[in-house]
This record gives structure tokens, C-alpha cells and sequence, in this order.
């Protein structure tokens, strides 16, 4: 299994700290997909943002369509969502 060096969440500091507070009233926690970009805080910005542009932005689909099939894809690929 692979091994990825990430941050703790009480070591946080400047940006990543805030990255993770946003992360924590989003969602009551900070997700193993933020952890992992821990290392590098401009990077995992620009994810969050990839993230809510795709997911949460105006779209045809519905938010619940769209995380549906995310679900799917990432079921299809051998991925735990």
C-alpha cells in the first residue's frame, strides 16, 4: 500500500491551516483527499476550487447527478469515494 507524507491537522499553519478550517466547516472534517495535497497548499487550493467549479458551479446537472457519478466513476476505476 502506498504511503503519502501529509500534515496533521494540529501542525497546520499560514494557508494549509486555512485550507483545513474551511475544510472543517464544509464538511465537520478534513478528507484524506485534502491530507494527501497537505505538502503543498497552493496546489491543494487550486484542487478545492477544480473541485467546487466542477461539482458545486453552475452545470445542466444536478449536484446529486453529478455526485452520483462520481460515485460511479470512481466504483468503475476500483476507488473507494
Amino acid at each position: 500500500m502506498a504511503w503519502i507524507r501529509t500534515i496533521p491537522s494540529d501542525e497546520a499553519q499560514g494557508p494549509l491551516k486555512q485550507l483545513f478550517d474551511a475544510a472543517l466547516l464544509r464538511a465537520g472534517r478534513v478528507f484524506n483527499i485534502v491530507r494527501v495535497q497537505s505538502l503543498n497548499p497552493p496546489v491543494l487550493k487550486a484542487g478545492i476550487g477544480l473541485y467546487q467549479a466542477v461539482m458545486i458551479g453552475p452545470s445542466e446537472l444536478s449536484r446529486a447527478l453529478r455526485e452520483l457519478l462520481a460515485v460511479v466513476v470512481s466504483k468503475t476505476n476500483g476507488c473507494h469515494y
